[in-house]
């Protein structure tokens, strides 16, 4: 199955409309009552003419006042059940369209949050939410209103077709004979919307994806002043989106206008026969006046059932983008027989580890790594930019497998634990701190929602982070803004540091995660990681080599290999490429061991 959204040819017809049928059997009941509500609509409708057929030749035409106003009551009586059973109708079926899409939403997204970080290298978040947003509004407005419609102007063609023949057979085979030709234009231009229906929906999600990425983007574009070039960027994909739709509703609207055109010139022709049968005494004047009113019928059924044809093709377009994210498969799978993590054991190892990512596929991340860290130990990993060591942290999450080798955690493979226990047992804190649009104590609990307040304040503290949340205006019921714009960068990461120690995992990494600190709160929040890193497994990425000197070993990275390891002073005299990070950090070149001395001098002073 493909792992990422990937475009198909137009769908054929409305075919894939038929997947949305296990969204709609759980309420079949209710379809069946909305179903038998709209047979009786229809057949109210069908029956109208008919009275009027009475209420003219036994009526008028005979004079009798009786029989005048028993019809009339009769039409009045039609009228009460076409009535209650088009509401009941509209209340059923606007109702299930509103549920259904909801459940198809809720399946898309919790699909989408299945998957791996794979997914998102090659489908823009963007396209995921014009597919939740626009296009299950399309399948909404088909389920609720449109497939509705266009089953009972079925029912009232089919009917109307039928009654025509039963009225007059003569006059209705010329009826008949014209829907063939009506049903040309709808085949030829029903393709061409369908086509431009799929390619409008593809326009808007493009539209949408780029406006997401802007607007997440928003203090880099005004710093490089690039405003007028997004605006510009975001004007083309919109026209673009645009002409494509005005495509789209230029070709359903020759569409209606043929078919209506067709259809109304061949009732005019018809009906202009059946009045010189009335004068020539083969019709009654009641049924003429039947005739028109099932042939107005069929026409108007005719063009209705046009114009949902064309609301079912861009449905089906709509659907058919859903149907591929819910298609699309993470590759990496929870084994068929899991194995329970154990509580205690030898740590974490890589064994052998192999890995590039699928969108750089050739270029390895890493290669043949080996590295063991036993249970309870400090380790940090420095090299480079591209040396490998965020990708250790993404396939010790399993947000990726390696491609060779394997990682075991107390003597289990990664691969045979359940994703959910795997996770549970490691904590997050990245170089760029994540916060949700919700309150202090929303976003620290995130780590353990069900942890009491003062189990949050705690936390808190230990991060350093107790001071300034007091002085905000509601405390830790604050509401913070999308992605934490009411705070610091300093406060969004003890934000996040609060929210891993809160978690008390048994394995905690941190990505440099104590960059975005001043230097009174980054001491601050060293020692609470210190304090939070004991007696447990710490991962530690840094390029401060300041913060690391205490760990209990330093592994040092290039191009996905280990080059190095031990303590820092030793790999200040045996790893040439430590010995320059640190000479380079600290504003120094020196020498390999002449003066390795004063490196380490100057290091443990700062």
């Amino acid at each position: 199955m493909p792992d990422a959204v990937t475009p198909s040819p137009p769908p054929r017809a409305i075919a894939p409309l038929f997947a949305l049928f296990p969204f709609m059997r759980p309420y079949a009941g209710r379809w069946a009552l909305a179903f038998l509500a709209l047979v009786t609509s229809a057949g109210a409708t069908l029956a109208l003419p008919v009275a009027f057929k009475y209420l003219i030749d036994r009526g008028f035409a005979a004079g009798d006042r009786a029989h005048i106003d028993r019809y009339f009551l009769a039409l009045f009586a039609v009228s009460l059940v076409l009535a209650g059973a088009t509401a009941l109708r509209f209340y059923l079926v606007s109702g299930l369209g509103e549920r259904v899409t909801a459940d198809l939403r809720r399946a898309v997204y919790d699909h989408v949050l299945e998957m791996s970080p794979q997914f998102f290298e090659t489908t823009q978040t963007g396209e995921v939410l014009s597919r939740l947003t626009t296009d299950t509004t399309l399948i909404q407005t088909v389920v609720g209103t449109s497939l509705s419609l266009g089953l009972r102007n079925f029912f009232l063609l089919t009917g109307g077709v039928a009654m025509l023949a039963v009225t007059s057979p003569v006059l209705s085979g010329y009826i008949i004979a014209t829907l063939v030709v009506v049903a040309a234009p709808i085949v030829i231009f029903g393709r061409r919307v369908r086509r431009l229906s799929r390619a409008s929906q593809d326009k808007v999600a493009n539209a949408s994806a780029l406006a997401g990425e802007v607007l997440n983007a928003m203090p880099t574009v005004q710093s490089y002043t690039q405003e007028p070039f997004e605006a510009r960027r975001f004007a083309s994909a919109v026209e673009a989106a645009f002409e494509t739709a005005l495509s789209r509703i230029r070709a359903r609207a020759w569409l209606t206008a043929v078919v209506i055109v067709l259809v109304f010139a061949a009732v005019v022709f018809v009906l202009w026969l059946g009045a010189q049968a009335v004068l020539a005494g083969r019709m009654t004047a009641g049924q003429l006046s039947q005739f028109i009113l099932y042939a107005v019928f069929t026409a108007g059924a005719v063009g209705a059932v046009a114009e949902v044809w064309g609301d079912l093709q861009r449905a089906a377009g709509a659907t058919e983008r859903l149907l591929q994210l819910l298609a699309a498969r993470s590759p990496v799978v929870q084994a068929e027989a899991t194995e329970a993590l154990p509580t205690r054991g030898d740590g974490i190892r890589f064994d052998n580890v192999g890995f590039s990512y699928p969108s750089r596929p050739g270029i390895p991340a890493l290669s043949g790594l080996s590295l063991e860290v036993r249970a309870g130990e400090h380790v940090a990993l420095v090299g480079p930019s591209g040396a490998g060591k965020t990708t250790l942290f993404q396939l010790l999450l399993r947000f990726y497998d390696p491609q060779a080798g394997s990682i075991l955690i107390n003597g289990v493979p990664t691969r045979q634990v359940p994703l959910v226990e795997l996770r549970k047992t490691i904590g997050v804190v990245l170089q760029e701190s994540v916060i949700f649009s919700g309150s202090v104590l929303d976003n620290i609990r995130y780590g353990a929602p069900d942890a009491t307040l003062a189990q949050v304040q705690r936390a808190a503290q230990m991060a350093a982070a107790a001071g300034f949340i007091e002085e905000l205006p509601q405390g830790y019921d604050t509401f913070l803004g999308e992605r934490g714009v009411r705070l610091s960068g300093g406060q969004r990461q003890r934000i996040a540091i609060a929210r891993a120690i809160l978690k008390d995992p048994p394995i905690l990494l941190l990505d440099e995660a104590t960059s975005a600190l001043d230097a009174a709160s980054e001491r601050l929040v060293q020692k609470a990681l210190d304090n939070a890193a004991l007696n447990r497994t710490t991962l530690v990425i840094a390029h401060r080599l300041a913060t690391v000197q205490r760990a209990d070993r330093i592994v040092v990275l290039e191009r996905g290999r280990i080059v190095a390891q031990g303590r820092h002073a030793d790999l200040l005299l045996n790893s040439p490429l430590y010995a320059q990070l640190a000479a380079l950090q600290f504003g120094e070149q020196l020498g390999r061991r002449g003066q390795s001395g004063a490196v380490c001098d100057r290091v443990d002073s700062a």
